[in-house]
């Protein structure tokens, strides 16, 4: 049965659910319009939209679910109709119906055709043999990777931008890559000679083969009919098991010329400045559209813009596109990429200013004409500036171009700030958002930080690339109307936590005390500091103990003072007032003997007992006084302190790995014990955790920890930044493809660099969108020691592994130390009364009961307090 409209409602039919039909749905929702009129959507993808621009990232841990642009309950808080699964089929102008694959039918009152784009394959022979694949949906992706698992090498056919990134996925998948260009260098459309020959040679540093200026004349294909090789059109012929073609797109606007609405000569469907179609019912947006200028464009930015004038000439708005900004900004391979403007320097009289070193593969060209105003521009393997050269685009330089591309210490670098910009400057361009709007949400809105911004403006919110100027736009116009930006720690200290790391480690401070009354604020010297910069500070000077000269041991004098709750008793406290023992099980291996002296403490001590996600095994409910009498008998049986009372390496998971495993293709097992030994007591901002699988199949879930390791069949991927908890985050890619060697190298600075410069309880994964530059920056730092300290970190770790002591085999053995295991320090000898247990499931349980009637005065002269 037709879905019909009723005389009140009208209905809007939306064909197409990618990026740019998920933005129109949002204006119209933001406009009200979902609240006035029926919505229906027809997707022809199994999943709602999500971020096509961030594809590839799949293969670096992202799931489908994080790649969504659709808010959990969006369609139904705004009553949106989304058929998945099921695309238009038929479009009856007359009737103004459409009809899904479904044999569903909607008659409508506004159409909007948002049907995007189709991967162009060059007609050759056994295009579409197996082992052919395009480059565009998720299931594509999964496609590939399933494929890949029997093949050795892979061939893309065309080094554009998705053509790269497809490159790269092939590449971190394990197979040796080859990329096939027709056009005499990579990414034509964006770059020049200079800047891609710039990319050509970093990219064959990579292992990449690449072949410029030549086609695929044809897929050869073995007995079976899979592919086996590529003949190209300059003679030479490519052994290769997958072919993935990423040659370009071509508008899908095959419904629409069945409809007899009008498209252009080459493609798309032709649209007026309000978007409408040659039909004024309906409207076409984004990659299907021919627009008003006769372009059709392929990027986000253009498409949203498209969307927003669309859902305006709905309720009668006065917006028009007549064309986009075809800026771009991308990480491909590892290598940063960036055009702008008139990129080609096709305007006459333009003038070039070039920086090229092919040695470090940084290749900067600005196009300016004879009075300095700046047109356009490329940035290959070093695009931080592009942010702030962009929205400068046809205004003229506040200096010379010169500077703006020379490296420092290679002239007079100028560090352009917001101020430079104009207030009718787009910093965002996804969502055409201009610096004047993103200093009216901090003046007008009361937006104080960047969150906040995105949250009021979108800016931010599409390819992220504007981040870095969105933060020092915010910050400067905090500062600009009389907000005191105080990074300081606290009320006690002005400096952050990474400034107090470099005094303690530059002036060798070894205690509080000392540091307190030479750098702390005025008011706070003398004094007894506070519980958020004693436990910060001890942290830093356990983490530099052994560089500094400091006794490593947190309860040794002024350090005891310093800690937290739990690393008083070097255990976690429990609801009822007992405490946990989590003795260390590197990598989750034990052996029978030593799960028998697990067993027998825990009975001896009635102990609840569970082993946790963790690969340990945790003892539940020991009274303080029990504590060195426990860990005694287990620092007898070979056991260390697990840490899991402090701010430190927590464990480090494992699979079988390949000893035992069908699918192992490393000895996961042993590098996670290595790991698990060598950052054992590393204190840190905050807890740290690692896991290690043995192949792809993931079963140590190396990917939601603060560095995961996943083996490979050429060695090992390394992710950091990942966290499970109440806000899960999927680690990214680091570096992939590492030796033993290497990946323990890049995991001694990742972990040091951290410490370094993350702010108080911090974790990896908020510590790595928060640090200037992110994922990209880290990867500099850490892998290609772009700040030169990487021998530093080094230094630092290995002090930190030679000066190693377990914790626990410190306290038992000394008298002194013991002191401090009472539950009363006034009766040494008493145990504290009012932790009771109950039985429950053959082990015990707190006294809940009892607890809830603990009386107050029996806390009075704990060591706790």
């Amino acid at each position: 049965m037709p879905a019909m409209s009723t005389p009140t409602t009208p209905t809007i039919v939306v064909v197409g659910h990618g990026m740019v039909g998920q933005r129109f749905l949002e204006a119209l929702a933001e406009r009200g319009v979902a609240g006035r009129a029926r919505i229906v959507v027809l997707c022809e993808e199994p999943r709602p939209a999500y971020d096509r621009v961030q594809l590839t990232s799949y293969f670096s841990g992202r799931t489908p679910d994080d790649l969504s642009l659709v808010e959990g309950d969006f369609m139904e808080r705004h009553g949106i109709e989304l058929h998945l699964d099921d695309p238009a089929e038929t479009l009856d102008r007359a009737a103004r119906t459409v009809t899904s694959r479904a044999g569903r039918t909607f008659t409508y009152d506004t159409l909007v055709l948002a049907t995007g784009s189709y991967p162009f394959v060059p007609p050759v022979p056994n295009k579409d043999a197996e082992g052919c694949f395009v480059y565009r949906t998720i299931e594509d992706l999964l496609a590939i990777e399933e494929y890949a698992k029997t093949a050795r090498t892979g061939a893309v056919v065309g080094g554009g931008l998705l053509g790269l990134e497809a490159a790269g996925a092939l590449k971190g998948l394990g197979l040796r890559t080859h990329v096939v260009e027709f056009a005499p260098r990579l990414m034509p459309v964006q770059v020049d000679d200079g800047g891609g020959a710039a990319l050509l040679r970093t990219i064959e540093r990579m292992g990449l083969s690449v072949h410029t200026g030549t086609g695929t004349q044809e897929v050869t294909v073995d007995e079976t009919g899979a592919v086996n090789g590529m003949a190209l059109s300059d003679g030479s012929v490519l052994a290769t098991d997958l072919v993935v073609f990423s040659a370009g797109v071509r508008p899908r606007d095959q419904l629409a010329r069945d409809a007899g609405l009008e498209v252009g000569q080459r493609g798309g469907i032709v649209v007026d400045e309000q978007c409408r179609t040659s039909d004024p019912a309906v409207f076409a947006i984004g990659e299907c559209a021919l627009a008003s200028d006769g372009r059709v464009y392929g990027l986000v930015a253009p498409g949203y813009e498209m969307a927003e004038t669309a859902a305006a000439a709905l309720e009668g708005e006065v917006k028009t596109f007549t064309g986009a900004d075809m800026s771009t900004k991308l990480k491909l391979l590892g290598v940063d990429v960036a055009s702008f403007g008139d990129a080609h320097g096709t305007a006459e009289g333009c003038l070039d200013v070039v920086y090229s070193d092919s040695r470090s593969g940084i290749y900067k060209k600005l196009v300016v004409d004879p009075e300095g105003t700046l047109l356009g521009g490329v940035l290959v393997g070093d695009a931080d500036s592009y942010g702030m050269l962009r929205p400068l685009t046809g205004s003229v330089l506040p200096v010379s171009p010169e500077q703006l591309v020379l490296p420092a210490g290679a002239g007079a670098p100028a560090a352009l700030g917001p101020s430079s910009l104009p207030d009718d400057a787009v910093i965002c361009s996804c969502h055409n958002i201009t610096k004047g709007t993103i200093r009216g949400a901090v003046t007008e809105h009361s937006c104080t930080t960047v969150p906040e911004v995105k949250k009021c403006t979108k800016a931010g919110t599409g390819c992220g690339s504007c981040v870095k100027v969105l933060g020092q736009l915010v910050n400067a116009e905090l500062e600009a109307s009389g907000v005191e930006v105080d990074k300081g720690l606290c009320g006690c200290f002005g400096q952050t936590r990474q400034e107090l790391y470099e005094i303690v480690r530059a002036l060798r401070i070894t205690s509080y005390e000392q540091l307190l009354d030479s750098h702390g604020r005025e008011p706070a010297r003398g004094g007894n500091g506070c519980e958020i910069c004693k436990p910060a500070i001890g942290s830093i000077i356990a983490s530099l103990a052994p560089t500094i000269g400091a006794d490593g041991y947190v309860l040794e004098g002024e350090q005891a003072a310093l800690q937290d709750t739990n690393d008083h008793f070097l255990a976690n406290m429990q609801k009822n007032g007992s405490y946990s023992i989590v003795p260390r099980i590197p990598g989750g291996e034990i052996t029978p003997e030593k799960l028998i002296v697990i067993g027998e403490v825990a009975r001896d001590y009635n102990l609840y007992t569970k082993i946790t996600g963790g690969q340990r095994i945790d003892l539940f409910g020991a009274r303080v006084d029990q504590l060195p009498q426990i860990w005694a008998r287990l620092v007898d049986a070979g056991f260390e302190s697990g840490h899991a009372y402090g701010k430190a390496l927590r464990t480090v998971k494992s699979c079988v790995g390949q000893t035992w495993c069908r699918y192992g293709v490393q000895d996961s097992v042993k590098m996670a014990i290595d790991l698990e030994l060598r950052y054992r007591g590393l204190r840190s901002p905050h807890k740290l955790k690692s896991a290690v699988s043995g192949c792809q199949r993931e079963c140590a879930e190396a990917q939601s920890k603060d560095f995961g390791v996943i083996a490979t069949a050429n060695g090992w991927n390394l992710y950091v930044g990942g966290n499970g908890g109440a806000t899960p985050r999927h680690a990214d890619l680091l570096a992939q493809d590492l030796s033993d060697a290497e990946l323990v190298r890049l995991i001694d600075r990742f972990l040091m660099f951290y410490i370094r410069t993350a702010d108080r309880l911090e974790r990896t994964s908020t510590w790595l969108e928060r640090i200037e530059g992110g994922l990209d920056h880290v990867r500099d730092v850490v892998v290609h020691d772009s700040l030169g300290i990487c021998a530093e970190l080094e230094a630092l770790m290995a002090a930190h592994v030679a000066g190693y002591r377990d914790e626990w085999s410190e306290t038992i053995n000394d008298p002194e130390r013991l002191r401090r295991f009472v539950s009363f320090v006034n009766a040494p000898e008493v145990p504290d009364p009012t932790v009771k247990f109950v039985p429950e499931r053959d082990q015990v349980k707190p006294d809940l009961p009892l607890l809830s009637i603990r009386p107050l005065q029996a806390l009075e002269g704990t060591a706790a307090r």
